[in-house]
């Protein structure tokens, strides 16, 4: 997920093999309550986290042992148990990231494969179990700082995690043997812990949601095309994050990738104790701030990529919710206009779209002419919206349902929340990239909810809650007309979605 710069479609994700370490859940296992908060017996050992407003809340918990020294892009291992009581008030720190994004928070930390349990106060182990993976790119971002406790009180146990991000979790080399997928290796071992532990936080662990956006929901695909992921989740929730798009790399192009790292590291010689003798700083720099860290295809861990997933049915069939927003790309053109300190200029408008779109730029000047839009921002930000990110999200969704119960949503509010602290911006923002997470989640990131938003917050929440437990919705299958329901403050009702994001023009390539 990119704001300042435009978001590849190429931050897709592969899920890594499963891992058959994590204890089971102890029948005996359950939760006391304590003067000092909130005390869990886990597959490892005792937690103590926090109650609060009906919500106990428990940070930091480890799900793998530190990937750190000889375990540096190896498969998660075991952690190790505790004895007494861990406390489990404040999260585990971020996983290494570099300076870049406003979603980030920069690291140099690799001791970072912790995970986050809010579940509602009370709950006696039946609640559906959502495990939020955090978007970023596959480079930026924590699982701490998505707040849950909105979605908890609703009805949910909700976990979310840190996992290997950027060159520590997906460079290819013949050296680093299966790095290329560890960050998706380590969500699943994330989902190992909970299938194992769920219950004594009040979660059924024969229902669990894996739930992503952006960078997260690419992964999310991964998994659902990823035969190590069979049997770690019951149902999944697609965000922004359309399966069918450039979802892996190729094994030609992660060496290229890698190649290049390799090279400025100057480690083309025993490259892999070179590698290992270099700090997270170096090794971060020379792998560069806006990197794609794709997995690859063809491997143990992705046998097929996601798009071939969809078109063979080789999929792990679960009920899916997938979704797209109204205006993806307005927040990232926005966010060139701060970059640059000025408006996208009427006179920049067609390069742009003939840098953007090549041999198809006649049609799509014609089909999306400057004279239709209020401003050059917001015709490119129509324009790629619809080619990037809904064509896309529709294709995935008629694969999807041709196998699998399918849901399709259109988070469509004209009037949302701005990032906190930022200039305001020159048109609405609408519903741009990201915003949705505003409305299930509490985040600093973005300004405060009206009233009337915090309504939307819980009417989505709703949604999401009752998908997780039990893999419906109030609106219809996308296999029934494929419906797509249109989510605002006001009534919720079916979109003519294909029409209004020009789907047939885009899929036929403009002609």
């Amino acid at each position: 997920m990119r704001i300042i710069k435009s978001v590849s479609l190429a931050t897709a994700a592969l899920v890594a093999a499963g891992l058959g370490w994590v204890g089971t859940t102890s029948t005996t296992a359950e939760a006391v309550s304590t003067k000092h908060g909130e005390v869990v017996g886990t597959s490892l050992g005792d937690v103590r986290g926090t109650v609060k407003n009906g919500v106990r809340s428990f940070q930091g918990i480890p799900y793998a042992a530190p990937p750190v020294d000889e375990l540096r892009w190896k498969s998660p291992q075991p952690a190790e148990p505790w004895q007494g009581v861990r406390e489990a008030t404040s999260p585990g720190a971020a996983c290494a990231q570099p300076v870049g994004y406003p979603i980030g928070v920069p690291s140099e930390n690799e001791d970072c494969l912790y995970l986050n349990v809010t579940a509602p106060a009370g709950a006696k182990g039946d609640l559906p179990v959502i495990v939020w993976i955090h978007g970023g790119s596959l480079m930026y971002g924590t699982g701490d700082m998505y707040r849950p406790d909105r979605m908890a009180a609703a009805g949910a146990v909700v976990v979310s995690m840190n996992y290997r991000l950027g060159i520590m979790g997906f460079l290819t080399d013949p050296s680093l043997k299966g790095a290329d997928g560890l960050g998706l290796e380590d969500q699943q071992a994330a989902l190992r812990w909970v299938r194992a532990n769920a219950a004594a936080f009040g979660g059924d662990a024969r229902n669990v949601t894996v739930m992503g956006e952006s960078g997260g929901g690419f992964a999310v695909c991964g998994h659902l095309a990823s035969p190590g992921s069979a049997g770690l989740f019951d149902r999944a929730i697609v965000q922004s994050a359309p399966c069918t798009a450039g979802s892996s790399r190729t094994r030609k192009e992660a060496k290229a990738d890698s190649a290049r790292v390799i090279k400025a590291l100057e480690c083309e010689k025993d490259t892999a104790k070179c590698l290992r003798d270099k700090s997270a700083a170096e090794l971060m720099e020379a792998y560069g701030a806006y990197a794609d860290p794709l997995p690859v295809s063809g491997t143990r861990l992705l046998p097929v990529a996601p798009e071939k997933a969809l078109h063979t049915g080789r999929l792990n069939k679960v009920p899916v919710l997938i979704g797209v927003n109204h205006g993806e790309e307005r927040g990232m053109v926005l966010g060139e206009e701060l970059a640059t300190g000025k408006p996208m200029q009427p006179e920049a408008y067609e390069p742009t779209i003939r840098e953007l779109f090549g041999a198809k730029a006649d049609a799509v000047l014609k089909r999306y002419p400057l004279s239709a839009y209020p401003s050059p921002g917001e015709a490119l930000a129509a324009a790629k919206t619809d080619s990037v990110w809904s064509a896309p999200t529709l294709d995935t969704a008629r694969l999807l349902s041709k196998w699998t119960p399918t849901r399709m949503y259109e988070f469509a509010e004209p009037e949302t929340l701005w990032y906190k602290g930022y200039p305001e911006p020159s048109f609405e923002p609408g519903a741009n990239h990201m915003v949705e997470l505003a409305y299930l989640f509490d985040m600093e990131l973005f300004e405060d909810r009206t009233p009337e938003q915090d309504r939307l917050a819980d009417r989505m929440i709703e949604a999401w809650v009752r998908f997780a437990a039990t893999g419906e919705t109030d609106w219809p299958s996308f296999r029934d007309g494929q419906y797509v329901q249109s989510l605002t403050s006001g009534t919720w009702k079916r979109t003519e979605f294909a029409k209004d994001h020009q789907y047939r023009f885009w899929t036929t390539q403009g002609e």
